[in-house]
């Protein structure tokens, strides 16, 4: 299986490309994997160059780990995230992909200076 770089995600985001769209789509066909740190660099492109809002951050994460030619590591990992950062309104997604890779690792609590981080279950304010 191939694995993907954070642009071939966001040009499948945003559509603004359509000769780098079409080649992308081209790519995954038959399947590609898609690592945590490409994940993550493309919802901060997202937000950072596109001004997604948080509910077009939800929605894409959620529409790669669904996308039926993808395969997003440990994608259990990332719907928690998800459902933390969709119902944590103070977290960016990256705060909480974090969390839950120390969760899985077995290796909490997750030590922070962020406030709103320190409060959920598996963090620890310093």
């Amino acid at each position: 299986m191939h694995a993907v770089d954070t642009n071939v995600l966001v040009r499948l985001a945003v559509i603004d490309n359509q000769k780098q769209v079409d080649s992308a789509k081209r790519f995954i066909e038959s399947g590609a994997w898609v690592s945590h740190l490409v994940l993550i660099e493309a919802v901060w492109v997202l937000d950072s160059y596109y001004s997604f809002t948080r509910e077009q951050v939800s929605r894409f994460v959620e529409t790669t780990t669904l996308h039926p030619n993808l395969r997003v590591q440990d994608a259990d990992v990332v719907e928690a995230a998800l459902a933390q950062f969709d119902t944590q309104k103070k977290l960016s997604f990256t705060d909480c992909l974090v969390l839950e890779i120390a969760r899985k690792a077995g290796h909490t609590p997750l030590g922070t200076f962020d406030k709103a981080l320190g409060k959920l279950s598996g963090a620890k304010a310093l």
